[in-house]
């Protein structure tokens, strides 16, 4: 014991020389009482940390990297937590928990009762908002710099932090336009490393690549509008009409009409976004400026690790690696069963082969979803249309009315943000767009902002759609198949993330009949009713229960939510008193619903009891700790089954 402890003592003092300054820095407060001089240090150690424990707590790590100073400078200028800071797209938020008194913590980030993944209110002061998805931190900055200023904290700054691919959502630019119009102080940095999760694409990534401005320039302009103010000729009106001239004046000097002066926002920039001083100089001239700004910086994702600076979406989230040698330590997966992703990926590529109709649409995920497999095979047909969930899937709609046939693939969670999209440009014309759900059920350690908890409630009421869930790999590769035949219009195929159940997973394809479900197996005492790789957790628990109550117990797997297989469902409500569903998503409303529905309109009582997630949102874990938390396990399940 005193050996051990001795070497715990030891590593101790040489993480304390490691992190000489960050082991002194608390708070904020306490960065601030440094003197400049020591911030380039601080950044060091500070990505040095990041390094060392994503090493062996694997989570986001290139984004983290790339904002370090960033991170520092921000937390050095402003009057944190009363200035607010709104973080978009929470991957790169490490250095800002570890700087906001979670350093000691930070080695249970993402684990079971550790801290979150990304920033959350009720974690911290210093999380000013839920930012797990992309694109809303100009929206909700700009509602706090309009709050702040009926409460007249003229004081306060609010300061919007964007970037990662995420300026190409909608949100984004409906929160430029809102603040353009309404009198704020908001700061913008706009972070532009040229990355989401994959490259960044379009327009706006080019945009930003060729926009440059002079740093001198705005200084100057800085300089005299001050002057202008002291001496009382430079009014709001009068600000704004100036700006809008000289705005003018330099688009026609550059010949460069830059989009963000166009909307009457300050811009500054492009400058080096790993300068930390210069950083922290330039947000200390600009931050008192009145009116809406922008600051664009240019960063690296991965910066200071080189594997990652080389390979940014490999090592967006990279796992465990030796932080010495860049090794990435990959499990061999040589014998299991593949990830459900790349089902779809391999199946897509097939079925395009055969059917030169299809095409492949995906909002900034082509590696997550594995549809990155189309577009090296054929470039052409595949289109990362960046993080734009919404246009993804109007996009989608506008080939299939003039006849393709868009597998559009769009992680459950984010396709929240496109349900209307879904009702109005999908659903009510019959169109036949294949959306493909990933990550369906509960992803793990992302959290509640990654969960896909809610895609059987919210697709379930549409008019019009198919909605489907594939038990293994082998369905998943007959319900692509099926969708992609004529006529079958809007489709909704959902699964999980992580593998599937079969090693042997390239099965041939066939037409499965649209809301037929199928019985897995006879039973007389109680009817279990699955939808989705759910069922495997659920036939374990059925043989077991068998085994120590000796029950006879009939297992059905649903397939389709909608439709339902009304005949299957006569043959269970006249035949059993016992029912349990159990489904990978939010009971209120999914399927366990839907079979309560179907048996109160066709006066079968029998008892259902339903397995499924609660109505609360269900932290971060693993997705194993998680199914057992919510009672959706084997142990879970079995539980329920001997409950009668």
């Amino acid at each position: 014991m005193l050996f051990l402890h001795d070497i715990y003592h030891i590593i101790s003092m040489e993480q304390d020389n490691l992190y000489n300054l960050l082991q002194s820095i608390d708070t904020p407060d306490d960065l601030r009482h440094l003197s400049a001089d020591k911030l380039p240090e601080v950044c060091k150690e500070l990505r040095q940390k990041i390094i060392d424990e994503l090493s062996c707590n694997p989570g986001h790590f290139g984004s983290s990297l790339g904002v370090v100073e960033l991170t520092v400078a921000l937390h050095y200028v402003f009057n944190t937590p009363y200035d607010r800071i709104v973080w978009d797209v929470g991957h790169q938020a490490y250095g800002h928990k570890i700087l906001t008194g979670r350093r000691d913590a930070f080695c249970t980030n993402r684990k079971l009762n550790g801290i979150r993944p990304f920033p959350s209110p009720s974690e911290s002061e210093y999380d000013t908002f839920t930012c797990g998805h992309a694109s809303n931190s100009i929206s909700a900055a700009l509602g706090m710099a309009v709050a702040a200023k009926k409460h007249g904290e003229n004081n306060r700054h609010v300061v919007a932090v964007i970037g990662d691919g995420s300026m190409s959502g909608g949100l984004a630019f409906e929160g430029l336009n809102n603040a353009s119009v309404t009198p704020n102080n908001l700061l913008i940095i706009l972070n532009d490393n040229n990355m989401a999760i994959d490259r960044s694409v379009g327009g706006m990534k080019q945009y930003l690549l060729n926009l440059q401005m002079s740093e001198g320039y705005n200084r100057i302009r800085y300089k005299i509008s001050q002057m202008f103010h002291r001496w009382g000729i430079l009014n709001e009106e009068r600000r704004k009409s100036l700006i809008r001239f000289n705005n003018s004046l330099k688009s026609m000097l550059v010949q460069q009409q830059n989009v963000f002066e166009g909307m009457n926002i300050r811009y500054f920039g492009p400058i080096d976004g790993h300068d930390v001083n210069n950083l922290a100089h330039v947000l200390k001239e600009i931050k008192d400026m009145q009116g809406p700004k922008l600051l664009h910086i240019h960063t690296t994702k991965g910066k200071g690790f080189g594997p990652a600076e080389k390979a940014a979406t490999i090592w967006h989230a990279p796992g465990i690696f030796d932080k010495e040698t860049g090794e990435r330590i990959v499990v061999d997966t040589q014998g299991m069963p593949p990830l459900f992703q790349d089902v779809f990926g391999n199946t897509l590529l097939e079925l395009a082969q055969t059917n030169d109709k299809i095409v492949g649409v995906t909002p900034a995920m082509p590696s997550g979803c594995s549809m990155n497999i189309l577009m090296r095979a054929m470039p052409e047909r595949g289109f990362d249309v960046g993080i734009a969930e919404g246009h993804a899937v109007t996009f989608s709609g506008g080939m299939a009315k003039d006849g393709l046939l868009p597998f559009c693939n769009i992680y459950s969670s984010f396709m929240q943000r496109a349900y209307d999209n879904v009702i109005h440009d999908i659903a009510i014309q019959k169109l036949n767009v294949v959306l493909c759900l990933d990550r369906a059920g509960l992803v793990g350690e992302d959290g509640p902002t990654h969960h896909g908890a809610f895609d059987l409630a919210y697709m379930r009421p549409i008019p019009n759609l198919t909605v489907a869930s594939p038990y293994n790999e082998h369905e998943l590769r007959c319900l692509m198949y099926t969708a992609q035949l004529p006529d079958k219009g809007p489709f909704v195929i959902r699964y999980p993330r992580g593998r599937g159940s079969l090693v042997d997973w390239k099965c041939p394809m066939q037409e499965i009949e649209i809301g037929k479900g199928r019985k897995l197996k006879e039973g007389k005492d109680i009817a279990v009713i699955t939808l989705g790789p759910i069922g495997i957790q659920a036939e374990k628990a059925i043989t077991h229960a068998e085994q120590e109550t000796g029950k006879s117990i009939a297992h059905y797997d649903l397939r389709f939510l909608k439709p339902l297989d009304e005949s299957m469902l006569h043959e269970i409500g006249r035949k059993f008193k016992q029912v349990v569903t159990i489904e990978d998503g939010v009971l209120k409303g999914g399927m366990g619903s839907a079979i309560l529905e179907f048996m109160a309109d066709n006066e079968y009582n029998p008892q259902v009891k339903r397995v499924g997630l609660p109505d609360q949102f269900v932290e971060h874990g693993s997705v194993k700790e998680l199914y057992h938390i919510c009672g959706m396990d084997e142990e879970g399940i079995y539980k329920v089954l001997i409950s009668f």
